[in-house]
């Protein structure tokens, strides 16, 4: 194969490549920081030492309006605990995220993914996704959309994180 060959493989090798980096148990969660609904930014890193939630949604998507109620609820019962839930809307405009966090009265930070970096940065694959990372920064849970019930498995994630 001459020179020219050689070097389109490995182009088109470290293009694929880097498009396949999705996010995985015990990796390093990605760093970000986003402008939350009340308008200020909070970046992930400040989380270091606490166990974080983050919750990717949508106002669209039925399954994740279901879901912001009982992490709501596990937010609060854990949150003394150095627990907490970010939930990371993807749709960038943030009037229909307010609008559901109006109804549902959550009261976990939600943050706005305007340019949809932070979404792109972790690869979603479904709507709502969840992950949950430790208090060192690494990832070690991931779970996509939602069925009532999987709540519990959180709980469980959770409260083994939070003895650790």
């Amino acid at each position: 194969m001459s020179k020219l060959g050689w070097s389109l493989v490995t182009l088109f090798t470290m293009f694929v490549v880097s498009q396949v980096q999705a996010v995985g148990i015990s990796d390093e969660a990605p760093d970000f920081t986003l402008r939350s609904l009340k308008g200020e930014n909070l970046r992930l890193e400040e989380y270091r030492g606490q166990v974080v939630l983050i919750n990717f949604w949508a106002s669209w998507c039925g399954p994740c309006r279901q879901e912001m109620p009982l992490l709501d609820r596990l937010h609060h019962r854990y949150e003394d605990t150095g627990f907490t839930v970010l939930g990371v809307n993807v749709e960038g405009d943030p009037k229909p995220a307010q609008e559901i966090v109006d109804k549902t009265k959550v009261t976990f930070p939600v943050l706005i993914d305007r340019d949809q970096k932070v979404s792109e940065l972790y690869d979603l694959e479904a709507m709502p996704s969840t992950i949950v990372v430790d208090r060192d920064g690494v990832i070690r849970y991931i779970h996509l959309g939602y069925k009532p019930g999987d709540e519990s498995k959180y709980v469980e994630v959770v409260k083994k994180l939070i003895r650790e």
